[in-house]
């Protein structure tokens, strides 16, 4: 089949193009090679691995460029779209909400009206555990309340799953979203925590460490991420006309409409996080204990027994191992012996 992907250059994206390019499918991969939070230099690393394939093809293309996107639908048969293209990251989107309100907000309703005048079989995007803002409740289900995001980022992408329902009532297009939970691995993002602990530590600098420790994340191993995402792009949610919004799964409607939790279901203590990362490389980590920040959840924990029912989903990889592997990887990379 014939995918387009955006943020192929990014983290995700660039592990679920290489999935699909060796499954054998063709991919157009769009990314804006945008500098902000990471080293272009990472970015184009990663493409020039998806460039060895015959069957990728690359568009330098902003997402909020509607002219352009138009102009790449139109230009090919796109059969499914992996949206996985948007400014990361919830603590500069509070020093800079207009720019995730440009690249989340515009660029994903771009991406749906594209979708709109083409035809495209199913429209799959990420979303984030971030969407649960206040929920205290452990873990977090796909059935849970999502109406008080503590971070702008997180009301971008909630605003990402309304506007999908809406294109998919509207118009018919099948979309599904994806609550990726604090994904971590090779060829991670260089501002999350792991890629920038790690230079710290390797550097001799201290490392922050906020609400001093007392936090934990699903940390979710890419792998798992992509495994996923490579059943799910065949799962194409159906209209149900017996769906009622007064009885019905909020993860699912009477449009061709479907939300799932993507995570590893076993939240890990930050200083259990730290510590795994300690033993890889054999090193102490300098730790400057400091308070929450503004727009910080303190735990996130997936419920992901619709997934385990739908599609056997069994994450494999666990965090002391997953840690492992991003070390020897960045190592690799940065050629540090």
């Amino acid at each position: 089949m014939k995918f387009l992907v955006t943020g192929v250059a990014g983290f995700i994206g660039f592990h679920v193009t290489q999935s699909l390019l060796k499954a054998g499918h063709e991919v157009i991969g769009l990314d804006n090679l945008n500098n902000s939070h990471q080293d272009i230099n990472l970015k184009i690393a990663r493409l020039k691995i998806n460039t060895d394939y015959m069957a990728f093809s690359f568009r330098k293309v902003d997402i909020s460029d509607y002219a352009e996107m138009m102009n790449v639908f139109q230009s090919n048969a796109v059969q499914r779209v992996i949206h996985l293209a948007a400014k990361t990251g919830v603590r500069y989107s509070l020093k800079n909400p207009l720019a995730y309100a440009n690249a989340n907000l515009v660029g994903h309703l771009n991406i749906l009206e594209c979708c709109r005048h083409s035809n495209v079989e199913h429209f799959l995007y990420a979303s984030s555990s971030s969407v649960y803002g206040l929920n205290r409740k452990m873990p977090f289900s796909i059935d849970d309340d999502t109406t008080h995001p503590v971070s702008i980022y997180a009301a971008t992408k909630k605003a990402n799953e309304l506007m999908s329902h809406t294109y998919s009532h509207l118009y018919g297009i099948p979309t599904t979203g994806l609550r990726f939970f604090t994904v971590y691995g090779p060829w991670g993002r260089q501002d999350m925590a792991l890629f920038k602990f790690t230079q710290a530590i390797l550097s001799g600098k201290s490392i922050n460490i906020y609400n001093y420790g007392k936090m934990q994340r699903d940390f979710t191993y890419i792998d798992d991420i992509v495994q996923a995402i490579m059943v799910l792009h065949n799962m194409i949610p159906a209209v149900n006309l017996d769906w009622t919004a007064e009885g019905g799964n909020i993860a699912s409607s009477s449009a061709a409409y479907q939300l799932f939790n993507i995570g590893n279901s076993c939240p890990c203590e930050l200083m259990t996080y730290i510590k795994a990362l300690e033993d890889a490389l054999g090193m102490v980590a300098k730790k400057n204990m400091l308070p929450v920040q503004p727009g910080d959840m303190i735990s996130t924990s997936a419920d992901i027994s619709d997934l385990v029912k739908i599609i056997g989903y069994q994450p494999y990889t666990e965090v002391k191992e997953g840690v492992l592997r991003f070390v020897k990887w960045y190592k690799e990379f940065y050629q540090i012996t």
